[in-house]
């Protein structure tokens, strides 16, 4: 199973007449968060494979019309499904369980790719999508319930962690706007996603690092844009296991 991960930046990588031949054998794309939606409509269109977004701090324009969080914003009254579904999954405060992927055991049983989602960064200047720590674990307590469900149901929580911030000491820098939420640590530690891919920080030294191992966790960003293989791992008993991840960074 293949992931194409983007966040932060329109790559003409993937804006390009010539994006299905470079990307259309990826199975699932992740937007991280600070792309406009005429972006990811793009992206939509030209390769055809689910979609799944978020909302960073930036590029909030369309922000309104999804905002549900454990503070009780709904979308605005005018929100038009039509003009504003852009053919993608807003992965916000909730998990999914994606209705085309599935892993096959080796006793035949399939279970879906599950996927969490959180949207925002740590609150800086009183913005949009902007949230303290308190405010954020609040937010991931609150999806606890089918986190739960999913286990008993599939045997894990979630296979991938879909934010805009990073946790906290893992990529993120010490400025006020770019400082990692711990309750991600946390969301790690209890819940084990196989994956947890971020965008927010951006990547100007080709040197700098955008993959982390954390506990059971590998940690990337998505920063302009990444392909991940994920290719899950059962044992004798058909019990699932962690994955192996490959990042194919030079694609």
């Amino acid at each position: 199973m293949r992931f194409l991960c983007v966040s932060d930046q329109i790559d003409p990588l993937i804006y390009s007449s010539s994006v299905k031949e470079r990307y259309g054998d990826v199975d699932v794309v992740f937007c991280a968060g600070d792309l406009s939606m005429e972006y990811v409509d793009f992206i939509v269109d030209s390769l055809s494979k689910p979609t799944y977004f978020i909302f960073g701090n930036h590029d909030l324009s369309e922000y309104k019309y999804y905002k549900k969080t454990a503070f009780g914003d709904i979308p605005e009254n005018n929100y038009d499904a039509a003009k504003h579904s852009h053919g993608a999954d807003y992965a916000s405060n909730r998990t999914i369980k994606n209705k085309y992927l599935y892993f096959t055991g080796p006793n035949g049983k399939k279970t879906p790719l599950i996927i969490a989602g959180i949207t925002g960064s740590l609150k800086y200047n009183n913005g949009q999508a902007q949230f303290t720590e308190s405010q954020m674990k609040r937010q991931l307590i609150a999806m606890i319930p089918s986190l739960l469900w999913n286990k008993l149901r599939y045997g894990r929580y979630c296979d991938v962690f879909l934010t805009h911030a990073s946790p906290r000491h893992i990529h993120d820098k010490e400025d006020p706007c770019h400082k990692g939420f711990e309750c991600f640590n946390w969301f790690i530690r209890k819940f084990s996603p196989a994956l947890l891919i971020h965008g927010h920080i951006h990547l100007y030294d080709l040197q700098a690092k955008r993959v982390t191992v954390t506990g059971k966790t590998t940690v990337v960003n998505a920063y302009s844009h990444l392909v991940v293989d994920f290719e899950p791992k059962f044992n004798e008993k058909g019990d699932y296991l962690e994955p192996l991840i490959s990042i194919l960074s030079d694609r």
